[in-house]
């Protein structure tokens, strides 16, 4: 049965763990003072759909399911987060395959959208609706043409706003059917339609060195950066420029400000 919850965070733990479902295996909030944040969930038959509003700077660590495709857009002119060290615009998307792992920080006030659904779901859909061959990249940045920018968001926002109100309308089964159904037919037509921009071997080797660090960090927190370095075969210069890229800042000030919430 569909569900749905509207909920306000005053804890990041909580915030985290509310988002474990999309993958967020950590959350380390750089801002000062009262964290708050607010979150709207829903739960379809096979979709989860999200919107967060969050006001501090955080390093979220995000580990997509192995059988599941994440996206990600901005709602209405707040930032979103930046993925990869890829900054998402208004009017763009990004998408992220099974079980791809990525650091997504925040600098300051933010506001996202995000629909979770399984891979051989969407690409089902996607063959039979545009009657070819339908692939979503393992991590890829959209930029969506403005009519299906605009029937995705309507959908998407259509539903967060039913979650905030409580409304009858997501505990009905056949309506919850619906909306997912065109939701799955608005996406297929961002990604066929738009312009997607894959990540470079590069950008998809440097992804891949800040997932075994943030991997060192938890299982061995005790190394220092040439041992680190030396575990993953990389020069302390590689590392300083992924962690600036990604993280917003060098391997020290990171691993220190990691310690010091652990």
């Amino acid at each position: 049965m569909p569900t749905s919850v509207a909920s306000v965070f005053s804890n990041p733990e909580h915030f985290q763990a509310a988002l474990s479902k999309d993958g967020v295996r950590s959350l380390l909030v750089i801002g000062q003072g009262q964290f708050r944040a607010r979150l709207a969930q829903i739960a379809l038959n096979q979709m989860g759909l999200a919107a967060g509003e969050e006001e501090f700077s955080r390093i979220a660590f995000v580990a997509v399911p192995a059988d599941t495709v994440l996206v990600s857009f901005p709602i209405g002119d707040r930032p979103a987060p930046i993925w990869g060290g890829a900054e998402v615009r208004v009017g763009e998307m990004i998408t992220l395959g099974p079980s791809q792992r990525i650091h997504a920080r925040t600098e300051g006030p933010c506001h996202w959208g995000s629909i979770r659904l399984p891979s051989d779901d969407l690409v089902g859909y996607g063959r039979a609706l545009r009657g070819a061959e339908f692939a979503v990249p393992q991590v890829a940045r959209w930029r969506r043409p403005r009519a299906a920018l605009r029937e995705l968001r309507h959908f998407h926002q259509a539903a967060i706003r039913a979650a905030d109100m409580r409304s009858r309308a997501l505990a009905d089964d056949q309506a919850a059917h619906g909306l997912e159904h065109q939701l799955i037919h608005a996406l297929v037509e961002c990604l066929s339609a738009g312009s997607g921009d894959e990540e470079t071997e590069a950008a998809r080797r440097h992804r891949d060195i800040l997932a075994r660090f943030e991997d060192l960090l938890q299982n061995q927190p005790f190394l220092d950066t040439a041992e680190i370095c030396g575990t993953l075969r990389i020069s302390e210069e590689t590392l300083r420029q992924c962690c600036e890229q990604h993280l917003g800042m060098g391997p020290d000030h990171y691993r220190g400000l990691r310690g010091h919430r652990m």
